[in-house]
């Protein structure tokens, strides 16, 4: 029976602007973590703080004051997501498959969680957050294909990963307690919908040149004779 090929983790790319502060953060906090907690409980963790975001954008529509719980959830998942990886590498506990996996589809479901609380909240309109979903989910799909016929994760685009993206959500959250709606030429806009508009617009962008210039790269690598 052949043996089974040996597994290459792929090549990480982070390029955030906040990026080598994150890392040292990350390192010192894996270094301090007591021994009984692992990479899995730090994953369970970020995946019930993003579920919970979700939860209190729900409630924000009784109370908008569960817009600063959102922001609370928000730190949790960075602690939990952004530490599960770095504590496994700190305590040479890597399983790459596994964590590549497991807290990739986390994010999927996490993600659903975060904008479905967000459209039940009234801040954001139904037809704008299911193409926020759509949008980030092509997104992430390109990734993934990406990862699996070059080897290389990007995490980032430009100045621009999670971590910085979290933070930008968690003012605009701030902003909606005084402004929940903007006027734009005379019409009123909900404010998380011209953020959403923008956002899918700034993802399409993205997604229609990464896969333009990596079917061209792969086309060279394999080009036929």
């Amino acid at each position: 029976m052949a043996a089974e090929p040996k597994f290459k983790d792929a090549r990480r790319e982070v390029e955030g602007i906040l990026a080598p502060l994150e890392r040292k953060v990350l390192r010192w906090l894996a270094e301090r973590m007591p021994k009984r907690v692992n990479s899995d409980h730090l994953t369970l963790l970020g995946f019930f703080a993003m579920a919970m975001a979700g939860a209190f954008y729900a409630l924000s529509k009784r109370n908008p004051n569960f817009l600063h719980l959102v922001n609370v959830s928000l730190a949790l998942n960075w602690f939990g997501d952004s530490l599960d990886g770095s504590l496994a590498r700190y305590r040479n506990r890597l399983r790459p498959r596994y964590g590549f996996y497991v807290d990739h589809i986390v994010d999927t479901y996490g993600v659903f969680f975060l904008i479905g609380g967000l459209m039940l909240s009234g801040y954001m309109s139904e037809r704008v957050g299911l193409w926020l979903l759509i949008a980030y989910y092509a997104v992430n799909i390109n990734i993934y294909l990406v990862t699996y016929v070059l080897g290389v994760f990007k995490i980032s685009f430009g100045w621009f990963g999670g971590s910085e993206l979290r933070i930008l959500l968690a003012v605009a959250n701030l902003i909606l307690l005084v402004k929940p709606a903007v006027t734009v030429s005379g019409k009123t806009f909900l404010l998380f919908d011209l953020i959403g508009v923008v956002a899918v617009a700034v993802m399409t962008v993205v997604l229609v040149f990464s896969s333009l210039a990596h079917t061209r790269k792969l086309y060279e690598l394999e080009r036929l004779d």
